[in-house]
Formats: C-alpha cells, sequence, structure tokens
C-alpha cells in the first residue's frame, strides 16, 4: 500500500471574488469539485496593466516590460503582500490558469523556494511567448522550481484554487479540455443529470486518474492510498456487503490510533461520509483511492470470500450474445472504425476507435472473457477450440439504426491474457466515388488520366496502417469496374464485398495462398488484378509478372510516402529496371481529423508553427486556419469526421531514369517535385489546414516534414484550387 503525506483537512478559506470561468470547489451546495483553503493573511498577487507609451515605430514591436513593484507598507500585511505584477504594453491574457499560477508563485516565494528576480525574469520570458505557456510550466523549464517543490507548497499553503484551473497550471490538463468538460458539465446540468468536474474529465480521458488523485489529494489534504487485499481487515470488511461499499465506492482499511480508516473515491461527499460514520462509528479517518482501486480490491475479497451467499446463476450465454449485438450496434452508432476487445489481468477492456482515436466504451467481468471470444468467433466463422494461434474472420452485420450491412475482419492476437480481439468494421457506404473521396482537381485528374486509364501497369497505395488504403483502393475499383472489364482480386481476407467482380479470399489451411492462387489467376482472363496487399518478395514479383504481360494491376503496400513505396521495392531485391517498367503511379495517403463544422473558430498559427513550417506571416496570407471550440455534437473535441491527405506520384521518364540509377530517396524526390507535379503530403494537408478543414496540430502530428514546404500559393496553383 502506497501512501502520501496527509494534512488535515481544517483551515480558514481565504475571500476570492467570484468568477464565472471555472466551477469553484467550496462545500456550498452549487459546488462541482472541491479546492482547499487558503490563509486569509496572504492576499494573491494583483495584475496591473499600465496604458503604453508613445514610441517611435522601431520600438512599436518590441515585448512588454515586466517589473515588480515593491510593496507598501501596511500595519499588518506587510509580510506577506507579493509584489505587483506590471507590464507595459500588450494586456496579458486573463484567465484562471494564469492568476493561479501567480497565486502559487506567490507561495513559492514565500517559502524561500523562489526568488522575487527570477519570478520576474519567468513573467518577462511568459509575456514574450506567442503560444500560451503556464507560468509554473515556464518555471519548471528554467529549473528555478522542481515539481516536488511546488507539490510541497501546495501542501503546505492549501490553496483555494479552483480544481480546473490548478490542472491546467500544473500542466496535467489543457486549457481547451477544460473548456470542453465546462461545456459538457453545463449541458448534464440542463439535463438533469449533474456531473461533478472531476468525474467528466475522467470518462472522456481528459486526464489520468493518478494524476487528478495527486492533486487532490495535495489539495483537500487527504492521504493517497493504493489500496490491496492484504491491507484490508477483513473483520470491517465484513461488517458491510462488498456490494454496498462497491456501490459508494468506499473500503474500509484497519483502525489505527482508536480511528477507522476508510478510502473513499470521494471523500468530500457527506451522504458517502455519513453512511460510513454509521456503520463503521464517527472516528473516521477519511483517504483518498481510485475507484478503480477500490473496485478491484472488493472484486477479489468477493472471490476470495467463502462467506458469501450464492449468487443468482445468470444465463452467461445469452448475455455474451446480448453483450456482442449492442457492443457492434453501438459502434456501428458512433461510426467507429475499428472495435479492441482487450483482456487485461482482471477485466476485459472494450475501446472503439472513433476519427482515429481509441476510447474506453466499457470493462467487463474477466469471467465473460471465453464466452465473448467463443462468441465473436462463431460469428467470424474461426476456431473456437484453437486458443493458442492467431486466427482472422469476417462478419456481416446488419447496422440495426440505418439497416445497411457492415463486412467486419476480425482479428484473433493470442497475448499473455488470452485473447485479444480487433474488429474492423468496413461499411459499403465508405465505396465512394473517387470525386468524393478528398483529392484536390487536378490530382484527381491526373489520378485517372496518368493512373487508373491507361492499359497496364502498377497502381500503389501506401501508407500505414488505418490511414484509408482500402478504402481508395475500391474506391478505384469501383470506378474501373463495368461490364467490359473481367476484375479478379485475391485478399487477405475480402473486406469488400462488391458486385460484378471475382473476389478470393486466401485460406492457408486449405491451401488456398499467393503462391497457388496467383497462377491461376492468369488463367482467368482478367484485365484487372487487385492485390489486397504487397508483403513479401514473391508477391511483389508476382504483381511486375502481371504488369508485364499487359494487365493492370492494384494493390496496396505499408510505406510512409511515395518515394518509400520505391525503395521498398529496391530493398525486396526487385531489379530497378522492372520497378520503372511497370509502375506508373504511387499514391501516398493519410486521414486527418476534420475540424467539426458546427463549432468552428478561427485561428491564427503561432511563430512556433510558423518557425517548424519555415514560413512568415505573409506566407499565409489569404489563409483561413480554423479549429473547433467544442461542442456536443464532436463530444468536445473540436473534430469530427476525417478529411483524406494525399501524395501523387505519376512516374514521368525522368523519375524512371533516377530509379534506373539508383539514386538516393532525397534525389528521386527533388526530380520528382520539380518534373512531375508531385505535391507532398505535408503540401497537400497544408492547404487543407488553411481551407479550415483540419488543423495545423493534425498536419504536424500525422504527416511526415521531409522538406521545406513550397509557398502556398504554388501549392494551389499546383493542385488548381484559388
Amino acid at each position: 500500500m502506497s501512501t502520501s503525506s496527509s494534512r488535515t483537512p481544517n483551515s480558514p478559506t481565504a475571500s476570492r471574488p467570484p468568477t464565472n470561468e471555472l466551477p469553484t470547489a467550496r462545500n456550498d451546495p452549487s459546488a462541482e469539485e472541491p479546492t482547499a483553503r487558503n490563509d486569509p493573511g496572504i492576499e494573491p498577487p494583483t495584475v496591473r496593466l499600465d496604458p503604453p507609451t508613445s514610441t517611435p515605430p522601431s520600438a512599436a514591436t518590441e515585448p512588454p516590460t515586466v517589473r515588480l513593484d515593491p510593496p507598501t507598507s501596511t500595519p499588518s500585511s506587510a509580510a506577506t503582500e507579493e509584489p505587483t505584477v506590471v507590464l507595459h504594453g500588450r494586456r496579458p491574457p486573463e484567465t484562471a490558469s494564469t492568476a493561479t499560477g501567480l497565486e502559487i508563485a506567490q507561495f513559492l516565494v514565500e517559502d524561500g523556494v523562489l526568488t522575487r528576480e527570477q519570478l520576474t525574469h519567468a513573467i518577462r520570458v511568459r509575456s514574450k511567448l506567442s503560444a500560451e505557456k503556464t507560468l509554473l510550466g515556464i518555471l519548471n523549464e528554467l529549473g528555478y522550481v522542481s515539481s516536488e517543490q511546488q507539490r510541497n507548497t501546495l501542501r503546505k499553503h492549501r490553496v483555494s484554487i479552483r480544481i480546473g484551473a490548478l490542472l491546467v497550471e500544473l500542466g496535467y490538463l489543457r486549457e481547451q479540455d477544460l473548456r470542453a468538460a465546462l461545456a459538457l458539465q453545463q449541458e448534464l446540468r440542463e439535463t438533469g443529470r449533474p456531473l461533478k468536474l472531476g468525474d467528466i474529465l475522467l470518462e472522456n480521458q481528459f486526464i489520468a486518474e493518478n494524476k487528478l488523485l495527486e492533486v487532490l489529494a495535495d489539495q483537500l489534504g487527504f492521504t493517497q492510498i493504493t489500496p490491496e487485499l492484504g491491507d484490508v481487515d477483513r473483520k470491517l470488511l465484513d461488517k458491510a456487503n462488498p456490494n454496498w461499499c462497491l456501490q459508494r465506492y468506499l473500503l474500509p482499511i484497519r483502525v489505527e490510533n482508536g480511528q477507522t480508516l476508510v478510502a473513499f473515491a470521494d471523500p468530500i461527499d457527506p451522504r458517502i461520509r455519513l453512511d460510513a460514520e454509521r456503520l463503521f462509528g464517527s472516528a473516521i479517518a477519511p483517504l483518498i483511492a481510485s475507484k478503480r482501486a477500490i473496485r478491484e480490491t472488493l472484486e477479489a475479497y468477493k472471490r476470495q470470500s467463502q462467506t458469501l451467499a450464492p449468487a443468482i446463476q445468470v444465463d452467461e450465454t445469452q448475455q455474451v450474445v446480448e453483450l456482442v449485438h449492442t457492443m457492434l450496434a453501438d459502434a456501428a452508432n458512433a461510426q467507429a472504425s475499428d472495435i479492441h476487445v482487450e483482456p487485461m489481468k482482471d477485466e476485459v477492456r472494450i475501446r472503439f476507435r472513433c476519427d482515429g482515436v481509441l476510447g474506453i466504451y466499457k470493462t467487463i467481468d474477466k469471467r465473460l472473457a471465453p464466452a465473448l471470444t467463443n462468441r465473436i468467433k462463431i460469428l467470424g466463422k474461426a476456431d473456437i477450440a484453437e486458443r493458442r494461434r492467431h486466427q482472422d474472420g469476417h462478419i456481416t452485420f446488419e447496422d440495426p439504426v440505418t439497416g445497411r450491412q457492415i463486412d467486419i475482419r476480425v482479428s484473433v492476437y493470442i497475448t499473455i491474457h488470452g485473447e485479444k480481439i480487433v474488429l474492423r468494421l468496413l461499411r459499403k457506404a465508405q465505396l465512394v466515388p473517387l470525386e468524393q473521396i478528398g483529392m484536390f482537381p487536378r490530382i484527381l485528374s491526373r489520378f485517372f488520366d496518368d493512373a487508373l486509364d491507361l492499359p497496364s501497369g502498377i497502381i500503389l497505395i501506401t501508407g500505414p496502417t488505418g490511414t484509408g488504403k482500402t478504402t481508395t483502393l475500391y474506391s478505384a475499383v469501383n470506378y474501373l469496374n463495368s461490364i467490359d472489364r473481367s476484375i479478379t482480386t485475391v485478399e487477405d481476407p475480402v473486406e469488400y464485398v462488391i458486385e460484378g467482380i471475382a473476389q478470393c479470399s486466401l485460406n492457408p489451411k486449405i491451401d488456398v495462398t499467393f503462391e497457388t492462387t496467383l497462377p491461376n489467376i492468369m488463367r482467368q482472363d482478367p484485365d484487372v488484378i487487385v492485390l489486397g496487399e504487397i508483403r513479401d518478395r514473391f508477391s511483389a514479383e508476382a504483381a511486375i509478372q502481371a504488369a508485364l504481360t499487359g494487365h493492370k494491376v492494384l494493390t496496396t503496400f505499408h510505406t510512409e510516402d511515395t518515394i518509400g513505396g520505391l525503395l521498398r521495392l529496391m530493398n525486396m531485391d526487385i531489379e530497378t529496371f522492372m520497378i520503372s517498367s511497370t509502375v506508373v503511379s504511387v499514391l501516398a495517403q493519410r486521414l486527418l481529423r476534420r475540424v467539426c463544422p458546427s463549432c468552428p473558430a478561427p485561428y491564427q498559427p503561432n511563430s512556433t508553427e510558423l518557425q517548424r513550417l519555415g514560413y512568415k506571416r505573409q506566407d499565409l496570407e489569404g489563409a483561413s486556419f480554423s479549429q473547433g471550440r467544442g461542442c456536443a455534437e464532436c463530444r468536445y473535441t473540436g473534430y469530427r469526421g476525417r478529411v483524406g491527405v494525399f501524395e501523387l506520384l505519376v512516374l514521368n521518364v525522368m523519375v524512371k531514369d533516377a530509379i534506373l540509377r539508383k539514386c538516393t530517396s532525397h534525389e528521386i524526390r527533388r526530380i520528382s517535385l520539380e518534373t512531375s507535379g508531385m505535391v507532398t503530403l505535408l503540401e497537400d494537408g497544408l492547404l487543407k489546414a488553411a481551407r479550415g478543414e483540419t488543423t495545423l496540430a493534425e498536419v504536424f502530428r500525422y504527416l511526415p516534414r521531409l522538406d521545406k514546404p513550397r509557398p502556398l500559393a504554388e501549392i494551389k496553383r499546383l493542385v488548381g484550387v484559388t
């Protein structure tokens, strides 16, 4: 059992001016989250803004100056007043986290941890930064204050700070996530479902539970504990039904110095405290612990206890059948692309991937894991008796809302805690025309003219897993699908079922493999051959041989960009003359989260982002950057849906010559940019961000930055937009 130092939660509350930005956490009924109390003799620092003096033009761009006025002497508070911060020239952002940082810095100065000169320097540094940064974060980076010193100061002074602002200032929570959580809290309150801010932060994964508990323990003065069954006095636990404790998220630990130590998930809830006092006596010493730790300890006690009444037997088969059906229906309704069923040590965790980001759906009892796995295997036509090997399968599920069928790819992976299952949801509605897939006009026109409309050759679609390669591949197949063409596929497994083409799903158990299937394809008189993926040298050589005999070949490849696709073929020992004579185009792509159309807000890139792009402010003239504020439609993330980003390389004579000469990737990329009209992934994503479709944060997070992007006007000309 690990504990942190405790403090007695009994000190007077400091008077603070009311504010509407963040919910308070005092003991009044309207409070949403707890705050600790402050010494009334210590006043928070005040911020005074002097009007800017007239300056010559050369000085107009100078950063604001910061100075600390010495405290005025008063009979009672001269020893504790913090100097006034005066900012000349520019008004700082007045946020709750800014005031919080100044207040904590005041106590750091009082404790002798920080000098006034260091605080002055940190405030000056903060005023010069274009990107918003917390004062405590700057003090940490400058090496003036450590995280442990901050925690000690918070424990000592127990400042009356709203929990949200404190989490932001400590760097545990982003300002936009706090705004989203507060908006969601207000929405729930209006619908009659009030929820505490801490619960909202945890449910939406804005903050890790251990970080929230750490801050609450320091601020409220309760000891933090991680309970284990061996630390619990079973005589105390025998007094209460474990289910009763679980409903209230409390756990009696032991009697110490005449007091009963009880761990609470919410130690300031008066109703739960009263229930505990009725059962264990009024002499209770509250501790704070996570809900998960309390639940796991109680579940372990229930499993090991021999005195519990026999539980009512439930038909697990029917329960699991309903669970799987509900899970698939909820995933379809949430527009999830993947479902992860993950066995853990004591539970089974289910997560959905929505818009490329994984989030918790629910956790279930570990005892249901075998039945849950078997149900999914039965639906996916996998072997339920085989638990030692990885397996694949396929499910056809009908969406109960739209009535459409969803193709689901099943992957079973063996782990130390059991079989992990990942379900990839492939909606037939995603087979949209290429015109609607997100390519800019000139890139799309070149993809038609210089790739798909050619009678033969290899078309490679590249990118990491989960970037939409298969969707683009089948959109291209749909474009080619006509009555006068014969299209044959080799897939492992078939992910989209399309009428009018011959699709073959590989099955190594009956010797239906690439090696045995590819020779038979040639006897089927195909015009177009679709290979689900090039995985090794054999499949690469098969694609090249098919292209050499006059067939059109479409396939996917796992590489970072277009040039990487060519280099990987070379790395497979494919002769360069074979590559240059068969590959006609390479299309690389990514998926970025789209700015929510219900809550867009204008945004201007800061100096750090401009520096990363190598741009000046005037280079982005005419751009309309935006970011989502967060609303109910996007669950306060600022994103809803995804947008494709593409890089098309058409192999012209000069690019083919560079391949034959085995030039470096940098040289091939330079030739492609100069002669083939290629627009890189970064440039395509940058232009989509400049049009307000996605954000620069998504561009930087997911797109490779190999070279400095060209000017925005030049990119627009290349892709055919104004």
